[in-house]
Order: C-alpha cells, then sequence, then structure tokens
C-alpha cells in the first residue's frame, strides 16, 4: 500500500489544505485591517476634505467671476446688476440657490412617494 499523502504523489494533506487557508483568511484579515485603519483616520480625511473644498471655491469663484464678466457685457443691465451684487455679496446667492434645490428636492421626494417616477 501507498500513502497518497506523501510529499512525492503531489497531493495534498490536510495539514497542507488547513495551513494555506490559514494564510489566506490572514491575508485577508490584514487587508481588512488595512481598510478600518484608512477609514478611521479622521485627521487625514478631514484634510483631504478640507483641501477638496477650498479647490472646488476656488474654481467656483474662477467660474462665477467668467459668468459675471460674459454677463457685465452682453446681459441687460439689470442682469448685470444683479450678477455683480451676488459677487460682491455671495452668501444670498448661496442661501438662495440652496432653498431653490430644497423645493426641487421636496417636489421629486413627493413625486416619489405618489408614485410617479
Amino acid at each position: 500500500m501507498t500513502d497518497r499523502t506523501s510529499k512525492g504523489s503531489g497531493a495534498k494533506g490536510p495539514e497542507e489544505l488547513r495551513r494555506q487557508q490559514l494564510e489566506q483568511a490572514r491575508g485577508r484579515l490584514g487587508r481588512t485591517v488595512e481598510e478600518l485603519a484608512g477609514k478611521a483616520d479622521v485627521k487625514t480625511r478631514a484634510a483631504d476634505l478640507k483641501d477638496k473644498a477650498g479647490a472646488m471655491t476656488v474654481q467656483l469663484r474662477s467660474t462665477a467671476t467668467k459668468a459675471g464678466h460674459a454677463v457685465e457685457h452682453g446681459a441687460p443691465r439689470p442682469v448685470a446688476n444683479v450678477v455683480q451684487a451676488g459677487l460682491r455679496h455671495p452668501r444670498p446667492v448661496v442661501v438662495a440657490g440652496a432653498a431653490a434645490g430644497a423645493v426641487v428636492a421636496a417636489g421629486l421626494l413627493r413625486r416619489r412617494h405618489n408614485g410617479h417616477r
């Protein structure tokens, strides 16, 4: 009789299979721990968000300035006055935009709730 689990036959014994399963489980656990550590690093995530917000602010200001120049040179005077006022005092414009967005979102939610798509 020959032993089929011997090293020469190429078949893997239960100990070898167990060792491979443990190695795979350790690898998965290590990756999971790294992912959780990354998510728990609040300071780094906050700094990343702050950088993104700063870049977005710069981009929005640039876009608003370009729009202001375009309106200033091609729009009727009352429209140009409103845009210039918005550039000088952006907070009311942002609040008005947020309120308009909330009204639109509420309307969409109401439609969805009533079965419309």
